[in-house]
């Protein structure tokens, strides 16, 4: 299988019209095997481009509003159109890969993210760059389904799980030097080049993509056979379903803890044509020969079993990603760029040990089904160890706990994807790509909404409860508060303000405390629902980590 994926056939026409070079030295009938490492790494370096746009124009959004005359609120449409078209085309990316060609789509996908980041970075106005955005996350959205499953196409089943190291690397990194990349380039220089900087990397991308990337033969000569035959159709109501479904769900998700969830009549609407829309578009799907997305392969139980696994590993990845950072600037005053650098050593440690666990699996040292169980343990054990955390905590610890949170990740993803394609037959592994890809997108904006809104509530419960135990006219609390009033007073405060800024301290306590402990809460649920995940480990049918079933799908 590798050899097929990474080798050009030869072109009999040219042999022919002349012979002599087909047999002169110098003129080879058909290029040399290119590495499959040499492949990963073109592949990965698109993806690492996407994945890092995802989070880098976070910490540029005051700056961009600045620049462009805008609200901050306006403004914040910048991220939701991104994920909304990068959610419409990710689970198609399958399906337009086999109409356009794999390469060709890829490629296709690199230029209009390239060109459109170009726009975003010379953008004039709010609506050009929303205009630029939208074009931008289509181009995003079949970048990572399409590599995955290059990198299946392009390894043996026995060398994937070293792939599958590489993929976990660019995935979980490149989200979490986003926010501290985007901070030092808005710091040092302009929020433009958040954009620009993509350019030369997407152009790279493009160049070699071309000179070392090619479809295998197999998925070529599928492809031909049902162009020829008419099987490979235009679905155009699973496109709109998918699309209406992907796009008012990423909507709802997005934007509900801004618009207030259920008390707004736009994002209710949302949710209700997002569920119709997915409903339809499933009973749809299945009963299509050529569907946008294969939904009969969740009959196999390990894939299935496998796509849950990657949207827990999306709930946690993105959901800790987005609330560290937001913890640590908001209670304990560090700057964009210090809170992102606490991400840093989980993101080391996954570097470092990814290559570590694929080993494992490849020489058989370890079943992917054990290595699995050990990171649930290990990340569950994260989660308690942030949901320890208070005031006084060091960025010490948080670095800790995030390394060890890393630890648990590194041994993750990489099981997770041999177990997926362990009973898939070569020609499902570009329809599969797209619903792991799906999941773990999902998966993480679901995180961040839950995060998002269950801190709020969590904050708002404690705060009450707090209240009922400690009222205002409690003598410690009395006491306190006169004691600082007294401080302030005689340090030149008025005793009408002093008195007042005295109570205002205290509740700025209260707050700081009631909102480090809905993040807790947090930390616990996530911690949990990765734990409860051990029983489903051993539903995973046995399998060859060569590949070959060792029993029946």
């Amino acid at each position: 299988m590798a050899d097929s994926a990474v080798l050009d056939p030869p072109n009999p026409t040219r042999i022919v019209a002349n012979p002599s070079a087909a047999i002169s030295p110098a003129v080879p009938s058909a290029r040399r095997p290119i590495n499959p490492w040499v492949v990963a790494l073109t592949v990965t370096l698109a993806t690492f481009m996407e994945l890092l746009d995802t989070s880098i124009a976070n910490v540029s959004l005051p700056y961009i509003a600045g620049g462009l005359g805008r609200s901050f609120d306006e403004v914040t449409w910048i991220l939701t159109t991104y994920l909304v078209a990068n959610a419409v085309v990710l689970p198609m990316s399958a399906w337009l890969s086999r109409v356009f060609g794999r390469k060709a789509y890829y490629m296709g996908c690199v230029a209009l993210f390239t060109v459109t980041s170009l726009g975003c970075g010379l953008a004039p106005s709010l609506g050009f760059l929303l205009l630029c955005r939208v074009l931008q996350g289509i181009g995003g959205g079949g970048l990572a389904p399409v590599e995955q499953a290059i990198l299946v196409d392009t390894f043996p089943a026995s060398k994937r799980a070293s792939a599958f190291a590489l993929y976990t690397v660019a995935i979980v990194t490149a989200p979490a030097i986003g926010p501290v990349l985007g901070g030092w380039i808005t710091d040092n220089y302009n929020w433009r080049w958040v954009f620009l900087i993509n350019i030369p990397i997407g152009a790279l991308s493009i160049f070699l993509t071309n000179r070392f990337v090619s479809d295998p033969p197999a998925f070529e000569q599928e492809r031909k056979s049902l162009r020829a035959s008419g099987g490979l159709h235009i679905d155009g109501v699973g496109i709109a379903l998918v699309g209406l479904g992907s796009a008012t769900l990423e909507l709802f998700l997005d934007r509900g803890q801004i618009d207030d969830w259920f008390g707004s009549s736009f994002i209710t609407w949302m949710f209700i044509i997002a569920v119709v829309s997915w409903f339809v578009a499933i009973w749809w799907e299945l009963n299509q020969h050529d569907p946008i997305i294969d939904l009969r392969l969740l009959a196999n139980r390990n894939f299935t079993i496998s796509v849950i696994f990657y949207f827990i590993f999306g709930v946690g990845l993105f959901a800790t990603t987005t609330m560290i950072p937001q913890i640590l600037q908001s209670l304990y005053g560090y700057r964009a760029i210090d809170a992102g650098l606490v991400l840093g050593p989980g993101a080391f440690v996954i570097t470092l040990l990814a290559p570590v666990g694929a080993q494992l699996i490849q020489r058989g040292i370890v079943h992917p089904k054990t290595l699995l169980l050990f990171s649930l343990v290990v990340v569950f054990g994260a989660m308690m160890f942030y949901a320890s955390f208070n005031l006084q905590t060091d960025y010490n610890h948080y670095a800790l706990a995030r390394a060890f949170q890393g630890l648990g990740y590194a041994f993750f993803f990489v099981p997770i994807s041999v177990i997926a394609y362990s009973q898939l037959r070569p020609d499902q592994n570009n329809r599969a790509s797209s619903l792991t890809n799906l999941a773990r997108n999902w998966g993480g904006s679901f995180g961040i909404a839950f995060v998002t809104a269950a801190s709020e509530r969590r904050q708002s419960l404690h705060q009450t409860r707090t209240g009922d135990t400690l009222a205002a006219s409690s003598g410690g609390l009395q006491q306190a508060v006169q004691s600082t009033a007294a401080y302030l007073h005689a340090h030149g405060y008025s005793p009408a303000d002093s008195l007042q800024a005295s109570y205002l301290h205290y509740y700025q306590l209260l707050d700081a405390q009631t909102r480090l402990l809905g993040f807790m809460d947090c930390f616990r649920v996530i911690g949990l629902l990765t734990i409860a995940m051990v029983p489903v480990v051993f539903f995973i049918r046995s399998f060859k980590v060569s590949g070959k079933p060792s029993g029946g799908h």
